[in-house]
C-alpha cells in the first residue's frame, strides 16, 4: 500500500499525486533562454487575444475562465489538462524527424524506477489480476534491424478497472508496471493483462470542462512505453489494440495507426499475444 491508500480513486487525489510526481521531475529545470521564453509567450497570448475577439468573450465567461483556471491549480489537474490536450502536439513537434519507433505522449501515470527484470518477465500484479493474459514481446533494433543490447524497455498500464498503481487506493506499489534489460539478441517479452479503457478523472475541473463542452473522457485501452539505450534516441509510445473503443476518438488525441496492435490467440493457449519491434534512431 501507498500514499494513495486515503485518497480514493478521485480526481483531487489522482491529480494531487501527478503534481508531486511532476515537481519531483522538474526540479532539475532547464536553462531559460529570455529571446524564446519572450517569443513563445508574446505568440501563446496573442493567440489567446484572438480567441477573445473571434468569440467576443464576456466578461461573464472571463470571470469563469478565471475561476476554472484557480480550480485547475487547487486540484492540482494542471498535469493532466496539459497532457490529454497540449502534449500531443509537442510530441509531434519534437519527434517530426524520427525515422524509427513512433513515439506518442507519455500521460501523467509515469513512475521511474519500477522492478527490473532481464529478457523475460511477468510484471508484478496481485493474485487473480483481473483481466485476459497477455504477451507482449518484440526486439529492440537499431535502424538497420541489429538487435541492441543493454536497452531498457519499461512497461506500466492501467488495471481491469482503468487505474494505475501509485495513483489510486488499494493498489500494490508496483502492480504493472516493469522493466526489462535486454540481452545480446534485442529481445523483451512481458507477460501482463490486458488493459482496459478507461475515463480520465471526471470529478475535478477536467472533468468541469468536458461536461461543460459537451465532449467525452475516455482513452482506448493502452500500453505505456519507455524504450532506452546507449547511443540511441530514446521513444516514449503507447500502444493500442485494434477493435477497441476510441481508437477514432481519444480525449487525448495520442492515437496513430503504427501504434495499433493487432494480438492473436497466444500460443500457450491462455489470453492473447503480440509482437512488435522498437528501431531505435541513432542518439
Amino acid at each position: 500500500m501507498t500514499a494513495t491508500a486515503d485518497l480514493g480513486p478521485t480526481a483531487a487525489g489522482s491529480g494531487r499525486l501527478a503534481t508531486e510526481r511532476f515537481t519531483e521531475k522538474a526540479r532539475a529545470g532547464a536553462a531559460v533562454d529570455q529571446e524564446r521564453v519572450s517569443a513563445i509567450a508574446t505568440d501563446a497570448l496573442s493567440a489567446l487575444h484572438e480567441v477573445i475577439r473571434k468569440h467576443k468573450l464576456t466578461y461573464a465567461e472571463y470571470d469563469a475562465l478565471k475561476a476554472w483556471l484557480i480550480r485547475v491549480g487547487e486540484d492540482g489537474e494542471w498535469p493532466l489538462f496539459l497532457d490529454v490536450w497540449v502534449e500531443h502536439v509537442v510530441e509531434e513537434v519534437v519527434n517530426a524527424d524520427r525515422k524509427g519507433a513512433v513515439g506518442t505522449i507519455e500521460g501523467p501515470y509515469y513512475i521511474p524506477g519500477s522492478p527490473q527484470f532481464t529478457s523475460e518477465a511477468t510484471l508484478p500484479m496481485r493474485e487473480n489480476e483481473a483481466g485476459t493474459p497477455f504477451l507482449f514481446q518484440g526486439t529492440v533494433t537499431d535502424l538497420d534491424g541489429n538487435p541492441v543490447q543493454d536497452a531498457r524497455v519499461e512497461l506500466w498500464h492501467a488495471d481491469d478497472d482503468g487505474y494505475y498503481s501509485q495513483f489510486a487506493p488499494g493498489i500494490p506499489e508496483w502492480n504493472l508496471r516493469g522493466t526489462i534489460v535486454t540481452g545480446a539478441d534485442g529481445r523483451f517479452a512481458f507477460h501482463t493483462i490486458k488493459p482496459a479503457p478507461y475515463q480520465i478523472p471526471t470529478d475535478g475541473s477536467c472533468g468541469a470542462l468536458i461536461a461543460a463542452a459537451g465532449w467525452h473522457a475516455w482513452r482506448p485501452a493502452h500500453l505505456h512505453f519507455k524504450v532506452t539505450a546507449a547511443g540511441k534516441q530514446p521513444v516514449t509510445s503507447q500502444l493500442y489494440f485494434e477493435g477497441g473503443t476510441h481508437l477514432e476518438d481519444d480525449v487525448a488525441q495520442a492515437v496513430k495507426p503504427e501504434l495499433v496492435l493487432h494480438p492473436t490467440p497466444a500460443a500457450s493457449g491462455n489470453g492473447e499475444e503480440v509482437t512488435y519491434d522498437f528501431p531505435l534512431d541513432p542518439a
